[in-house]
């Protein structure tokens, strides 16, 4: 799957056994992919000392590597994602956290942004990512664990944190974060208050990862920023949590867009459907700074323009040869069909969604982080006999089509990471490991409109302070 073309020609190789840029584009691409991976494509650019145990030892800094021939250079640098076209001129600085494998930063960078810190801890994640996002040193941070920065170890007093958030994270004009919902602690709170502390925030938002994103606000302040959640976040809590990340960006000095829209359906709540044949609820928080007197009239209900002309169709987005071993197998089959019929007897709506592909109008149900279990919530109908598997489950000809999962290429597709039929986004990890990362990820067309939408704020904000 990671076999790269070669290059037509192998002139001399530029690197030597001790360059330390052929050390440095094989342990970049050690860092991401499997040993095996790795090995398969050196081995197909021609590449004939090359072994599972001597990859491992060069991974583990135990050997050198040796001189590369051009084809296995040039197969190695196709595995990393290569420099955008404007990152040297960007248009503007984003920070993305929380950054999952990636989904919201595509959109910004699409517009002409340049990503310069990255926060996300989860390390299976943070391959795909890397895998799929140009990172320069030079001018990138990656960082594991934000509470590394927001909660420095030995550092309590409040204003030496925000100094310490401010020298560590570089300036940026965008903030972006795909931050968990967790539960607000009112812990102690008349015990801070007593203690003159700068933000109420610092008190009802600790112990929370929203927390972290307040006090980078607080250090930075940039002017825009982008927040995503499930829907449910609104009513987490009976609505406190909502409630007080709200009051706590209002306290910040950010108006939200729609904050106080109380017409239905609330802006706020974004559905997929209208970019992709999935139906996937989000609420996106966009925050314009009040003294930048950017934030009149601006409303995500304007994303309807962003709307394609048509959304793709489910058959679009599948492969034509997926492997049989995507195929429920039969006791799964049957476990998921009998689990449908005794909920359905009882009048509950649990069971599986089979989708016909067939169907230009299907819209398959929310890909969930947990869909490597199943894949119950969508699955494909290869040919059931809907009518006849009510009489005869155990039907030959039913059991021969039995439905299968979605694909982690099919995946990536509906998440739009990419488009109908192309096969350019890198999957380096196993598809249970995929089927997480896109189950836990953004819908990237929707960001992208969202990102094109607040494009001509950042063009004015820019353009003042330039």
């Amino acid at each position: 799957m990671l076999a790269i073309e070669p290059a037509a020609t192998a002139s001399p190789s530029p690197f030597t056994a001790a360059s330390d840029d052929a050390t440095s584009l094989l342990l970049q691409v050690l860092d991401i992919y499997a040993t095996r991976d790795v090995l398969q494509t050196l081995t197909d650019a021609g590449g004939l000392d090359w072994s599972v145990s001597r990859l491992n030892r060069i991974r583990q800094e135990k050997s050198r590597v040796p001189a590369l021939s051009s084809r296995e250079v040039s197969s190695l640098q196709a595995l990393l994602p290569s420099r955008p076209l404007h990152y040297d001129t960007p248009e503007f600085q984003f920070i993305d956290l929380f950054a999952g494998i990636g989904g919201i930063r595509r959109g910004f960078e699409k517009i002409g942004g340049q990503c310069v810190f990255t926060s996300e801890w989860n390390k299976e994640a943070v391959r795909t990512y890397k895998a799929n996002h140009y990172s320069d040193p030079a001018q990138h941070q990656f960082n594991s664990d934000i509470r590394l920065v927001t909660q420095p170890a030995g550092l309590t007093d409040e204003q030496a944190i925000y100094q310490h958030i401010d020298q560590t994270i570089p300036d940026h004009q965008v903030l972006l974060a795909g931050f968990p919902c967790q539960p607000f602690s009112l812990a102690g709170v008349s015990k801070k208050n007593a203690l003159g502390r700068a933000h109420g925030f610092e008190c009802e938002a600790q112990g929370t990862l929203f927390f972290d994103v307040a006090r980078i606000l607080a250090a930075k302040k940039p002017p825009f920023f982008v927040l995503e959640n499930v829907k449910n976040l609104k009513s987490h809590d009976q609505g406190r949590t909502f409630a007080i990340i709200m009051a706590t960006l209002d306290e910040l000095g950010y108006d939200v867009a729609d904050a106080a829209d109380s017409g239905a359906p609330d802006a706020k709540i974004v559905d997929a459907r209208h970019f992709l044949p999935q139906h996937r609820e989000r609420i996106v928080l966009v925050g314009i700074r009040r003294d930048s007197g950017l934030s009149d009239g601006f409303s995500l209900r304007s994303l309807a323009q962003f709307y394609p002309p048509q959304v793709p169709s489910l058959q679009s987005l599948l492969e034509t040869a997926p492997e049989e071993k995507y195929i429920l197998s039969p006791t799964l089959w049957q476990y998921l069909y009998q689990y449908a019929k005794k909920h359905k007897a009882k009048g509950n709506g649990f069971g599986f969604g089979l989708n016909d592909p067939h169907n230009p109008n299907v819209c398959v149900r929310t890909l969930s982080a947990r869909y490597y279990k199943d894949g119950s919530e969508i699955l494909i109908d290869r040919g059931w006999d809907h009518a006849q598997g009510e009489v005869d489950f155990q039907l030959a000809s039913n059991m021969a089509r039995r439905p299968r999962r979605l694909t982690p290429r099919e995946c990536a597709r509906l998440m739009g990471f990419e488009a109908p039929g192309e096969s350019h986004f890198r999957i380096p990890v196993s598809d249970t490991q995929a089927y997480k990362q896109f189950g836990n990820s953004v819908v990237v067309p929707v960001f992208a409109a969202v990102a094109q939408l607040l494009l001509p704020l950042i063009q004015q904000h820019q353009h003042r302070n330039t």
